[in-house]
């Protein structure tokens, strides 16, 4: 058995989206669950990105309701941000327009790869957070080589 070290605590915590209720917060969470459902990992050959909301439409029914649920959850996590009840439709209509294009057997992952309804609502929850707390702000920059 190979002795492995552990993570040092402050960087475990560092790397963990933060457990509570304010704006930061949210923001951290909600960027993580966006960055699991919908760039998991690269596709080879084409590099464009795929996540678990693009696999589990390949199931069936149950796995187009878990992307649904799991995305709902991005929404819920912004009841804390106090957002309009606007807003908030415009992000259910997004989970059920995704929902509804993964309810097709196997072809319905192919226009769910490119409609992405989690980014989508994390655009629309960044907006708000930019506009009402601005100290949540964080520099999102691709560098080109």
């Amino acid at each position: 058995m190979i002795d492995q070290e552990p993570i040092p605590t402050e960087k475990l915590r560092r790397q963990l989206p933060s457990l509570g209720s304010d704006p930061a917060s949210v923001r951290q969470r909600i960027e993580a669950m966006e960055g699991l459902l919908e760039r998991l990992f690269v596709i080879p050959g084409i590099n464009k990105p795929i996540g678990l909301d693009v696999l589990l439409d390949l199931i069936p029914g149950v796995g187009t309701v878990s992307a649904a649920a799991l995305g709902s959850w991005i929404v819920w996590e912004a009841r804390n941000l106090k957002m309009s009840k606007w807003q908030f439709t415009r992000m259910a209509g997004n989970i059920g327009v995704d929902m509804l294009l993964g309810m097709i057997p196997w072809v319905g992952a192919i226009p769910d790869y490119f409609f992405r309804s989690n980014t989508r609502n994390v655009r629309i929850i960044k907006q708000h957070l930019d506009k009402h707390h601005p100290e949540t702000m964080t520099i999102d920059a691709k560098l080109k080589i």
